[in-house]
């Protein structure tokens, strides 16, 4: 069941569900709109080959902060992250949806489109330029929204896995893998 503004703000309310900050006009229909944070995460373009099962990523990345504005070029990759720290509890699950209005003009916003009960923190977003333009974006602005699902029940096993209370922008883990 998708949950509507009412029980939304009802469960925010009762601090079952964590948004920090919020503000009211985030809150919509059925669901609620995260902002852009500040901070971005690129791959140089003398990166080579990204090989999962042996490099730790972090240390090949550019970290950029912005004060005003980010343009995202042509046909590239950026990660990002919302301004909004998000708890939810055991028993409700969210998608993550990029907006209309950007996908229009050719941004793609995904954050693998899920976000597992019992999860913590900011959400990590994945963006990519799929223009022949590049693309000006302002931290603070609207960029995507949460769908929130009640579960049947709660999760045997909430999310405490390793992106569990992430802070910031936060490049894949994938190295953390078992094989």
């Amino acid at each position: 069941m998708i949950l509507n503004d009412g029980t939304l703000r009802k469960l925010i309310q009762e601090k079952k569900l964590i948004i920090d900050p919020l503000e009211d006009y985030q809150i919509q229909a059925s669901s609620v709109d995260l902002r852009l944070g500040n901070e971005f995460l690129i791959f140089p373009e003398n990166i080579g080959i990204i090989d999962i099962r042996s490099i730790n990523l972090n240390n090949a990345i550019e970290k950029i902060q912005v004060d005003d504005y980010f343009i995202i070029q042509p046909k590239k990759f950026v990660l990002a992250t919302t301004i909004e720290y998000v708890k939810l509890p055991d028993d409700i699950t969210a998608f993550v949806e990029g907006r209309s209005s950007l996908g229009r003009l050719g941004l793609f916003i995904e954050n693998a489109g899920w976000v597992d009960a019992g999860f913590e923190g900011n959400i990590t977003l994945e963006f990519f330029n799929a223009n022949s333009v590049p693309i000006k974006i302002y931290p603070g602005m609207r960029i995507c929204q949460l769908v929130f699902a009640k579960m049947v029940e709660k999760a045997q096993r909430p999310y405490r896995g390793k992106y569990y209370g992430q802070k910031g922008t936060t490049m894949s883990k994938i190295y953390m893998d078992k094989y």
